[in-house]
């Protein structure tokens, strides 16, 4: 690669720069909807192909094309089609022995004669597997060699040159997400199906984790009963840095909240702590939340009723435990 002299960089101009970006934007833009175009039958066969799979989908392609497979993998397993990618040039070594006859191939290949790829397809459909190809040219070996044919052919590429393939792999990838939205919602694929292959992601942090799994428990709440001095609920208020204490009856349900900002307030408004009980300066109804409800709920009745913490309550409406802003960040719920 040469490197850029004086006299190359005295001669770069902005305006033609940006007037090439917004070019490429143009003819791509166009590629995908050159796509929207075509779409037609053959995408419904493949879909109902996939959909029949008892095995996996094997995405296969060589260069970009197999750039763009591996992501078109990684999407359709995402999403709640079993797929892995598998490199040509290594099925061909061994890698063959990958592919069983439950699964079905998608081979990826804007020319459609490819070596690496065109080599083992006589293989694959002497096994029997299905083979859906997405290709640039409609008449090439390997659409020849398909059971159905996915037409992601393009005008141009953005290269000036019309050579990289750069509108053909968006064109690709653009195809490859509407086979895998196709088939999330033909599946019935739901959000809370998309967490659990998320786990570790913020998705996945809000659909899978419940109340119960970030409380503090019920040995850990503040509480005292209604009769209880002030300075009792001072001294419950005292445990595990919560910053209130919940008021609960005999039976175990909340009547009442009382916080360290009642506390300032009662001293600034000169109330007799020695005389007050808890069922006289309270606030009455706290916000309760479910423990089987999901934490992110809990965020969401925070926020919507302007508070920093909830007492949780069982299917009885007995306290089991507590939750507040802090517990929710740590959990990385919010």
């Amino acid at each position: 690669m040469s490197t850029p002299t004086p006299d190359t960089a005295a001669a770069f101009d902005p305006d033609a720069m940006l007037a090439r970006a917004r070019a490429t934007f143009d003819i791509e833009a166009q590629a995908v909807l050159g796509l929207k175009q075509r779409v037609g039958g053959n995408f419904v066969e493949a879909v109902r192909r996939i959909l029949a799979v008892r095995g996996r989908v094997v995405v296969m392609g060589m260069g970009k094309s197999g750039h763009v497979g591996r992501k078109i993998a990684a999407t359709l397993a995402s999403t709640g089609t079993p797929a892995m990618f598998v490199h040509p040039a290594e099925a061909s070594h061994g890698d063959l022995g990958m592919i069983k006859a439950v699964d079905l191939v998608l081979a990826i290949s804007n020319s459609g004669e490819v070596e690496e790829l065109t080599t083992i397809l006589p293989v694959v459909k002497r096994q029997g597997v299905p083979l859906i190809a997405m290709t640039g040219r409609l008449d090439s070996t390997l659409a020849n060699h398909a059971d159905v044919v996915l037409d992601a052919g393009v005008e141009k590429e953005a290269c000036p040159l019309n050579l990289a393939p750069t509108a053909s792999t968006t064109a690709q990838m653009a195809l490859g997400d509407a086979l895998a939205v196709a088939l999330l919602d033909a599946r019935g694929f739901g959000a809370e199906d998309f967490a659990r292959s998320h786990p570790g992601g913020a998705l996945g942090r809000k659909l899978l984790t419940h109340v119960s799994d970030v409380m503090r428990s019920a040995d850990q709440v503040p509480r005292a009963t209604p009769q209880a001095t002030v300075s009792e609920l001072m001294r419950a208020m005292s445990v595990g840095g919560f910053g209130a204490a919940v008021v609960v009856e005999p039976d175990g349900r909340p009547s009442g909240i009382f916080t360290d900002g009642d506390l300032r307030r009662l001293v600034e408004g000169g109330v007799d702590l020695r005389s007050a009980r808890a069922d006289e300066v309270m606030h009455r109804g706290p916000r309760t939340i479910r423990v089987e409800a999901l934490a992110v709920e809990a965020a969401e009745l925070m926020e919507q009723h302007g508070i920093t913490r909830l007492f949780v309550i069982d299917a009885d409406g007995r306290v089991v435990g507590a939750l507040n802003t802090h517990d929710l960040m740590r959990a990385k719920v919010i």
